[in-house]
């Protein structure tokens, strides 16, 4: 056979087998794994936490000092002009009620004011009675016997009041009025104290009662408006070392006015201290416990934003998402209060709702977790 008829013969050949072999898939076609197409539907790896209703409450955070009100500082005067002679307390120290403070001695001119008042009634006593004598016997008159009985009222008085200053002669001991720490000494041996100037004060270890401040506060304006009397109070020390420590109380008092230094609104509360090393003085930090409701308290993670508003998800039945709109009320530490329509036999989505949306299949990240260890 020519060459040229041979290769003519093999070219048709190659091109029958081509059509042969298109023809054959064409009748026989190749179907795709529908099972495994199945399997590989899409689902997200979630961790899913329980939710309920209950009281949550906003938190104010605040910062101030022990001690530092008024309603808990008692000041040590004299009514009258003294001169100190002797001094057992300095600043800081601990002191009980009745504990000795100082001792003074009062004013010459002042011991000679009292033993004047003193002798002017023993004088006015005298008259009164020797008038009503002469009364009696007709010797005298009506207005001389009220004259005498004016001057012995007048005398008393006088005599009242120098013995209500507890003037005396002599040294005096003066002693604390209350339980607490000396705060403040405003007085040294020799000094010449005037009337009703301060020798020391006192700050009360411990609140009197839920009206009696004994931690000063600063709050933003903003932050006091959602403040009242008698929400609860959890101080917390500044120093690194302190910091696990606490103490419970509640609001007294909130300021109507802004503090012209600092700006902030100022905020009483009152903590029992007694017994804790949160001394007068100490710096601290409070979280005030305000606009307590009871809401569906969820984790912050839990809660997302889109154009639509705020929302999360839970998980329904057959592992479905599904998308529940909320809306925050309150905010905890680390918890949100929200309302919204959420059902407690379902578990809430906090981590992987990020790639969620309405009726995607989820699965339990957990569960995947235990079975790759």
């Amino acid at each position: 056979m020519p060459m040229q008829e041979r290769d003519f013969s093999l070219r048709a050949t190659a091109y029958a087998l081509l059509a042969a072999s298109a023809a054959l898939m064409c009748a026989h076609p190749v179907h795709a794994d529908t099972g495994n197409a199945a399997e590989s539907a899409p689902s997200v790896a979630v961790q899913v936490v329980p939710v309920s209703r209950k009281p949550v409450s906003q938190q104010v955070v605040a910062y101030g000092v022990v001690g530092a009100s008024g309603a808990s500082t008692v000041t040590v005067s004299l009514p009258y002009i003294a001169r100190v002679t002797r001094v057992f307390v300095q600043p800081g120290q601990t002191v009980a009620r009745g504990a000795p403070l100082f001792v003074v001695q009062a004013d010459p001119g002042t011991v000679v004011a009292f033993t004047q008042a003193q002798s002017a009634a023993t004088l006015a006593r005298g008259e009164l009675a020797r008038t009503q004598a002469l009364y009696r016997d007709g010797l005298a008159t009506q207005s001389q016997l009220a004259s005498a009985q004016k001057a012995l009222d007048d005398a008393q008085q006088a005599l009242a009041a120098q013995s209500a200053a507890g003037v005396a002669a002599g040294a005096k001991t003066l002693a604390a009025p209350v339980a607490g720490v000396v705060s403040q000494l405003s007085a040294a041996p020799g000094d010449q104290i005037q009337a009703g100037a301060a020798l020391a004060q006192l700050a009360g270890a411990n609140a009197a009662s839920a009206h009696a401040a004994n931690v000063s506060l600063g709050v933003e304006p903003a932050d006091a408006a959602t403040i009242r009397a008698g929400d609860r109070v959890v101080l917390h020390p500044l120093s690194a070392p302190q910091q696990s420590m606490q103490a419970q109380g509640q609001v007294a008092m909130v300021g109507a006015a802004v503090d012209a230094q600092s700006q902030l609104v100022n905020v009483g509360a009152s903590v029992p201290l007694a017994g804790t090393a949160f001394l007068p003085g100490t710096r601290v930090r409070a979280e005030i416990d305000t606009q307590t409701g009871t809401w569906w308290e969820v984790p912050r993670a839990a809660v997302l934003q889109d154009a639509k508003g705020q929302y999360v998800y839970q998980v329904m039945p057959g592992n479905k998402a599904h998308r529940v709109a909320v809306t925050v009320k309150v905010e905890h530490g680390g918890s949100y209060g929200v309302d919204g329509a959420l059902d407690a036999a379902r578990g809430l989505v906090v981590s992987g709702n990020y790639e969620l949306e309405e009726g995607m299949a989820v699965r339990s990240a957990k569960a995947e977790q235990g079975g790759a260890r």
